[in-house]
């Protein structure tokens, strides 16, 4: 169990354990891979259990792809911000909200589906993806994989879509990066806020959660210093949200979501 590594407090307990929590409180960011391929059954088991997440309406608004085809990774590393971890895993998968399913359905059926125009409808895809994907996550650490999300996938949507090949209605929300975990990689659990800075109780109390945030500034720094890294929490959070040009090209998102057939009104 390793709950005293997720918030860096020797001290730190928790009143039950299971198997699953050992494997969520165990995650973290891998991006340094072996060559080992992950095969088409432990490829099966993740999809499997990550159509087991919860969906809305049972609407199951979205696809995934799996990409092991080396030329195919390159590519899609370039449009990801040249990540060269995306090459180095022998499984990526690109997670998509994919509403075009549905329209198909009712192009078939020939009525009319205009609710998927409406923003809700969008939101319904981003949220069923990321939730079947999170499950993946599990899925594939419990299965001795390093998994690493790659959101920088959504920095050229457009290209990403024609890459792939996707259907009208759908985008890929981010990539997965699974593998085997190089034990050589210099990284750790990173430590998360405090619970006490995120847990509210019956009503949301501002002042005493982020009473909580210079400490774990000090955590942080801590950690990022001995994995070669800069700065504390509040500073990345503040560079990372910091204007347009720190959301290298998903500031355009909204007219990029559009194109896709996504209007989301």
């Amino acid at each position: 169990m390793t709950i005293p590594e997720r918030y860096a407090d020797p001290e730190a307990t928790l009143d039950v354990v299971s198997e699953v929590l050992g494997v969520q409180l165990a995650h973290r960011s891998v991006r340094r891979f072996l060559p080992d391929p992950v095969d088409d059954a432990r490829l099966h088991a993740i999809v499997a259990a990550a159509q087991s997440a919860p969906t809305s309406s049972n609407l199951q608004a979205w696809s995934v792809i799996a990409v092991r085809d080396p030329d195919r990774k390159r590519r899609l590393s370039m449009l990801a911000s040249n990540q060269g971890f995306i090459d180095d895993a022998p499984l990526f998968l690109v997670w998509v909200a994919d509403l075009g399913r549905a329209r198909r359905l009712a192009t078939r059926r020939a009525v009319p589906l205009d609710a998927t125009d409406y923003l809700e409808s969008t939101i319904i895809g981003f949220v069923d993806t990321a939730l079947a994907a999170q499950n993946a996550v599990v899925a594939a650490e419990s299965l001795g994989l390093g998994t690493v999300f790659v959101g920088a996938i959504r920095n050229h949507p457009l290209e990403v879509a024609d890459e792939l090949r996707l259907p009208d209605h759908a985008i890929a929300t981010f990539g997965l990066a699974i593998g085997r975990p190089d034990p050589t990689e210099p990284a750790g659990v990173k430590p998360r806020l405090p619970q006490a800075a995120v847990l509210h109780r019956e009503t949301y109390d501002a002042a005493a959660a982020d009473s909580h945030v210079d400490a774990y500034d000090g955590t942080l720094t801590g950690y990022n210093s001995r994995h070669g890294l800069d700065g504390d929490w509040s500073t990345r959070v503040l560079a990372r949200l910091a204007g347009a040009e720190s959301l290298h090209g998903r500031e355009n998102l909204r007219a990029q979501l559009e194109a896709r057939g996504l209007p989301s009104w």
